[in-house]
């Protein structure tokens, strides 16, 4: 194995092992609460379960078929395989993005000011989330259908012209009007959904400052020291919001470039899974900081640690 082939194994190998472990341990978290503690759940932990479930799929599909093909497995998809895994791979991509568009527009309204228009929405939000769950996968997977009629496996190493292309994957040869009418569906919908998302945060950066300023006009400490749960939240959304964001457009613009190249390389598909990757491998250390649960498992360990030092010291 070529050093470049050793590193780019290591760093999948990171990102499944990390990725995965952290997301499970996060989705462990909510189920008891859920089921042992359910005073402590709040409706927007529904959202976060589902994000780790999509989190884990993203790093298992897009990172275990580009692990395989790193150490030399050959021909691991057929044409039906293929087909599978581009579809299943797509539609969780799509999750992906209306999960984080769905946090950063809960917690907007969540926070909106009690005066403003969004306020009414509040008492509705918790009724909402089941339906707009379901609401994703139903559009996403009807999106992709599309997907599975335009991939076959890669019999040949030299791939070129426009088109997918991955490790054991090829797109086949679509017409002008059929591949730009699928291209500006998958635009449209990503587009919407991300300037929706880019829109909520942009509102809620917009009601931190407000607070903020009031809060410097207040010349009391412990109003001005404190930072309520909901801003807590709210700043772990914004800044999964912009972690995502992040990957998403450099993912994006890898992607297109391969797209479009004249002559294909599988490995530059390979990085974007890694970027690709990169998000639901960050996300869960993000919403394990506030998390009431790891908080106190934290504290307990503290005090344990605490109480063996001090008799280790005094025997």
């Amino acid at each position: 194995m070529l050093p470049s082939d050793a590193t780019y194994s290591f760093i999948l190998i990171c990102q499944i092992c990390v990725g995965v472990m952290a997301n499970s341990l996060l989705l462990m978290i909510y189920t008891y609460t859920f089921v042992i503690e359910p005073h402590l759940k709040k409706p927007i932990d529904w959202i976060f379960m589902h994000l780790t479930v999509v989190n884990i799929s993203t790093i298992m599909i897009r990172s275990i078929p580009e692990l395989m093909s790193s150490f030399g497995v050959k021909n691991l998809f057929d044409d039906i395989g293929c087909q599978t895994f581009l579809y299943i791979s797509r539609v969780i991509r799509g999750l992906s993005i209306c999960t984080t568009f769905l946090l950063s527009v809960f917690q907007a309204i969540t926070i909106s000011p009690s005066h403003s228009k969004w306020a009414r929405l509040k008492p509705k939000l918790s009724k909402w989330i089941f339906p707009s769950l379901l609401f994703f996968w139903v559009i996403n997977m009807l999106i992709y259908i599309h997907v599975a009629e335009s991939v076959r496996a890669k019999w040949n190493f030299t791939v070129v012209g426009q088109g997918y292309v991955n490790a054991y994957c090829q797109s086949r040869k679509l017409g002008n009007h059929e591949s730009m009418a699928f291209i500006s569906i998958i635009v449209i919908h990503d587009v919407v959904f991300l300037a929706l998302m880019i829109w909520s945060s942009l509102y809620m950066l917009w009601i931190l400052y407000r607070h903020r300023r009031r809060a410097q006009h207040i010349h009391t400490s412990s109003l001005s020291s404190k930072t309520s749960p909901e801003n807590k939240a709210t700043h772990t959304i914004l800044l999964l919001v912009f972690c995502f964001v992040f990957f998403y457009l450099s993912n994006n613009c890898l992607t297109l470039y391969g797209f479009y190249a004249s002559e294909k390389n599988a490995r530059l598909e390979g990085i974007g899974g890694i970027l690709a990757s990169c998000y639901p491998t960050f996300c869960p250390f993000f919403l394990v900081k506030h998390n009431k649960i790891i908080l106190k498992l934290t504290s307990f360990f503290s005090n344990m640690r605490m109480t063996f030092c001090s008799q280790a010291f005094s025997g």
